[in-house]
This record gives C-alpha cells, sequence and structure tokens, in this order.
C-alpha cells in the first residue's frame, strides 16, 4: 500500500502498464507470427521446387529415356550414346581387325638412373613438328633426360623401367599411325647422347618395341581406319570403344528404345507435378470455408511460380517437327492446375514418333554441318537455333575466324567462341572446314526447361528472391518495431512509477499538514475551553 494514500501504487502501475502493453505486444505479435509462416511456407515452396527439379534431373541424368545403343558382343567393343545425341533406329556390323597402338621405343640399359647420357640436343619429330631437347650438366643423367622429353608435352611420354638387366629409357607416343616419331642428333655427336637417336631407316640408337598404327575396322563391309580406340565420329550420336581385334569376326551394332521408361518417366511427372501443384495451391490459396487462406495468398513470387509451372505442359522443349511439348503427347492441364494425361495420345506418340518422344526429355544439341562440332557442353547454351557465317579455318597456325547471329565470334585456333552479350554466350565450335551457313540447335528438353523457370525465380532481383528478401526486411522491421515498443513501454512505466511516487510525496505532505492543523485546531479549541 502506498504510505501516504493508502492505494496499492506498485499494482495500479503494473495494471496500468500491462493494460497499455497488451495490444500493442498482441499486433506486433501476431504480424510476427504472420512473418514467420510465410517465411516457412516460402522455403517450403522453394524445397518443393528444387526436391522436383532434382528428381526430374535424376531421372533424365541416368541415362534411362533416350535411346541406348547395344552390341552383340562386348567382349569386342562397347558403345554408348553421346551426351546431347539422339541416335534413334540403327543397325550395322563391324569388325575390328586391329586396334590402334602407340609407337614405343627402349633404350639400352644403365646401371642407374643417375647415370649421364651425354650432353647435346636431341630433336623430336612427330609430323613435321620438331622440338628439341636440350642436355647440359644439370640433367645429364638418364632421369634428367627422360624428365627434359616430359617437361615439353610434345606428344610424347618418357618413363623408366627397371629390369633385371638394369634401367631402361622407354618412350610412348600417341596412338595412330600419324603420332610415329624420330629423334635425331646432330652429325658428329660423340656425346653419348647419339644412343638416343631414333630413325627406322637407320641402326643404331633406341630400338623400337612397337609400331604407331591406326585401327583397322571394317563398318558394314567399307574398312575405315581411325587414329584412337575410343571413337566417336564413326556412327552419328554414338561411341565406340574398342576392346580387342578379332580378325573375321562381326559385331552387330543395334538400338534400344527407352519406351517403357518413358511412358513411367510420363506418370512419374504427372505425380511430382500434381504433389507441388497441390503444396502451391495450399499456401497461396484465398481460403474457403472450412479452411483459412495460405499464408502466401498475396505474394507475388508464389504466384509467379505457379505461372511459369503452368505453363510448363506447353514450353517447346524440342526443335522437333510435330511433338514439340507435354501437351503434344498427351500431358493435359486441368481447371484446378493439375495436370493428367490421355493415355491414347501418350500411346499413339510413342508409336508413331518415338524419336520425337524421347527428345521432349532429353536435351540435344546439334550442329547442320559436319565442319561445324559443338564443343561446348550440353546446358552451357541458352536452348534456340543460332546462324553460323562465312566460317573460314585458321591457315599456318592461325585462327579460323566466323560470325555467329550476324556478330564476329571470338577464335582461338580451330575453336570459334560465342562474344560476351550474344544470345548464345557458351557456345564453342571446332571448325573443320569452311562454311557459308550453318545453323546451330540447342533443345532444352523437360529437364533444362525446368531448370530455366528455377533460375529465373531464383535469379538476384528474380520473384522468390525478392519474397524473400521482402520477409526478411519485415522481420527486420518487426523486431525494430518490438524493440521501439519495448522502450517506450519501460518509458511509460518509470514515468508511472516516478508519477505515483511524487502523488504518494504530496498526499504524505498533505497528511502531514493535515494533522499539524489537526493538532492546532485541537490547542485552540482546548484553550478557548
Amino acid at each position: 500500500m502506498g504510505a501516504g494514500s493508502g492505494i496499492d501504487t506498485a499494482k495500479l502501475v503494473d495494471d496500468l502498464y500491462n493494460a497499455s502493453r497488451a495490444p500493442k505486444e498482441a499486433a506486433i505479435k501476431k504480424r510476427e507470427e504472420a512473418n514467420a509462416a510465410k517465411i516457412s511456407a516460402l522455403g517450403e515452396a522453394s524445397n518443393a521446387l528444387a526436391s522436383f527439379s532434382s528428381a526430374l534431373s535424376s531421372l533424365i541424368s541416368g541415362g534411362t529415356l533416350f535411346t541406348q545403343p547395344t552390341v552383340s558382343d562386348p567382349s569386342i567393343l562397347s558403345a554408348k550414346a553421346l551426351a546431347g545425341s539422339r541416335i534413334g533406329d540403327y543397325s550395322a556390323t563391324l569388325e575390328v581387325k586391329r586396334l590402334a597402338q602407340a609407337q614405343t621405343l627402349v633404350g639400352a640399359p644403365f646401371a642407374n638412373a643417375s647415370d649421364p647420357v651425354g650432353e647435346g640436343t636431341l630433336t623430336l619429330r612427330i609430323g613435321g613438328v620438331a622440338t628439341q631437347v636440350a642436355i647440359g650438366p644439370a640433367n645429364n643423367s638418364l632421369e634428367g633426360l627422360a624428365k627434359a622429353i616430359n617437361d615439353k608435352k610434345a606428344g610424347v611420354t618418357a618413363s623408366l623401367v627397371k629390369g633385371s638387366t638394369g634401367v631402361q629409357l622407354m618412350l610412348k607416343g600417341q596412338t595412330g599411325a600419324a603420332q610415329a616419331f624420330t629423334l635425331d642428333v646432330p652429325g658428329g655427336t660423340t656425346s653419348g647422347l647419339e644412343r638416343f637417336a631414333y630413325d627406322p631407316n637407320v641402326s643404331g640408337g633406341l630400338t623400337r618395341a612397337q609400331e604407331a598404327r591406326d585401327a583397322v575396322l571394317i563398318l558394314d563391309g567399307v574398312q575405315v581406319l581411325r587414329d584412337r580406340n575410343s571413337v566417336s565420329d564413326l556412327i552419328p550420336g554414338m561411341q565406340l570403344d574398342l576392346v580387342k581385334a578379332v580378325d573375321g569376326t562381326t559385331v552387330t551394332i543395334g538400338t534400344q528404345r527407352p519406351v517403357a521408361a518413358i511412358r513411367q518417366a510420363v506418370s512419374d511427372f504427372v505425380t511430382a507435378f500434381n504433389e507441388l501443384n497441390t503444396v502451391l495451391k495450399d499456401m497461396a490459396g484465398p481460403g474457403v470455408p472450412g479452411k483459412g487462406a495460405g499464408p502466401l495468398r498475396q505474394d507475388v513470387g508464389i504466384r509467379d511460380m505457379q505461372r511459369q509451372l503452368a505453363q510448363l505442359p506447353t514450353t517447346i522443349l524440342s526443335s522437333q517437327n510435330g511433338i514439340r511439348t507435354l501437351g503434344d503427347i498427351g500431358v493435359r492441364t486441368n481447371r484446378d492446375g493439375s495436370v493428367a494425361i490421355d493415355e491414347a495420345s501418350l500411346e499413339r506418340a510413342l508409336k508413331e514418333s518415338p524419336d520425337a518422344v524421347e527428345a521432349l526429355f532429353n536435351p540435344g544439341q546439334f550442329s547442320s554441318n559436319p565442319n561445324l562440332v559443338i564443343s561446348s557442353a550440353l546446358g552451357k547454351v541458352k536452348p534456340g537455333t543460332y546462324t553460323i557465317t562465312d566460317v573460314v579455318p585458321g591457315v599456318n597456325g592461325g585462327n579460323a575466324s566466323g560470325k555467329i547471329n550476324g556478330v564476329a565470334a571470338g577464335a582461338v585456333g580451330d575453336y570459334l567462341v560465342a562474344p560476351s552479350g550474344s544470345p548464345a554466350v557458351g557456345l564453342t565450335l571446332q571448325v573443320k572446314g569452311a562454311v557459308v551457313a550453318a545453323t546451330i540447335t540447342i533443345d532444352a528438353g523437360l529437364g533444362g526447361a525446368l531448370a530455366a523457370i528455377k533460375d529465373r525465380l531464383f535469379a538476384l532481383g528474380g520473384p522468390l528472391t525478392n519474397s524473400n528478401e521482402r520477409l526478411r526486411k519485415e522481420a527486420d522491421d518487426l523486431a525494430d518495431a518490438r524493440e521501439t515498443m519495448e522502450r517506450r513501454m519501460t518509458t511509460f512505466k518509470n514515468r508511472l512509477v516516478n508519477d505515483y511516487a511524487a502523488m504518494e510525496k504530496r498526499v504524505s505532505a498533505f497528511k502531514a499538514t493535515q494533522s499539524y492543523l489537526e493538532q492546532q485546531v485541537k490547542i485552540w479549541t482546548g484553550n478557548n475551553d
């Protein structure tokens, strides 16, 4: 109780403080809870989209959705589809008569790797290209010679082989007849370095242990040569890896279409899409009787995500004629935003246009001219069709030249590179010969289209990024508002405490005065008696 007034001022202060604080606290708490719910829902929506994209990417990258080559005897060769290529129906026979091999030279044995080899200059020649290897006091040893050759990176690898007779220098080139090499020293060299010279027409020096050879193949009765045992330019869209040569034995190469896998993939896509659509509808819904509105019902980012995903069934995924969208194979959009499969349309498409259906799910990149080979990896170039003109190969070691969409391309040796700012940025082309005009086509496929949607939504300044930043700023503003409220309420309570303390002090003073006056009155009254 107050000493002067008899009022419980401490309780009165608390009651007034709480009465003033309660509505302010409730308002801020309500906004904080709504903000937290929005942030949580936005994170859940983002995770749902990422999971949808990841599941689709895993399905596509596994290779089960594009035609794969088959071989009748994998002990002779193996085959695989090249990324970005579509091989369709194919059948051929191939005989591996000889594998490509690299030239190997071996030197006489030395007692130790540190033994001197002689000073001077060795000239390594491969296909008319000469590389000089200098041996001086600092590297005059067998191991020094091996290192000097390797440091030149000229296409020949040197190694030291230790056997029962000592240490020998072994030189190995690259596969293919064109990679045969020689080594020579200046005439009259007697330092000992002449022991490492090699010319197939001259005796002495290194000994040839293996000759450089091309692989000899017979494809459907036609003999072809290749300089390596991994061949990707013989059958369009396939890489052949030669294992062994069996003269007179033919291997049948065919293809196997993934019809069942694509049918299942369409079903899986519809299921995953509808699950994502349900999540987004619950978060952005306006509310119905018995169910409140979603926490993100007015969020621009979520609405943009819904809009872009709704366009996915009609997005052009392939440059193939006839079938270019999921809608073309029977994926229909319902009024509630979910999708469904028209089974009859899907089966008809799989039967009549299997290549086109396959192309919807698989990214691809294609050149209309064999003199232009796409070197950039899948996914590096924005989908579309690009015009390549005025291509001229480099001459005498110079750079090639050409234009991409009418703009001069950058060039490094035999490679053309799309300039920065070009719609084709990321595109790299290897020039094999002159080209007047050609087109490069880049297809995204379903995975690429979904990845593009995700990238746009989460890009700097993108709808979901902006929504997240806005909600984070709102959370910061609410934290500031709470801090301001706490500060003001503390000030308010302190003022109440001070005001009631002053009141008690005045009341006590008034009571003291009253008591004094009462005493005086009694005294006066008593004296009158």
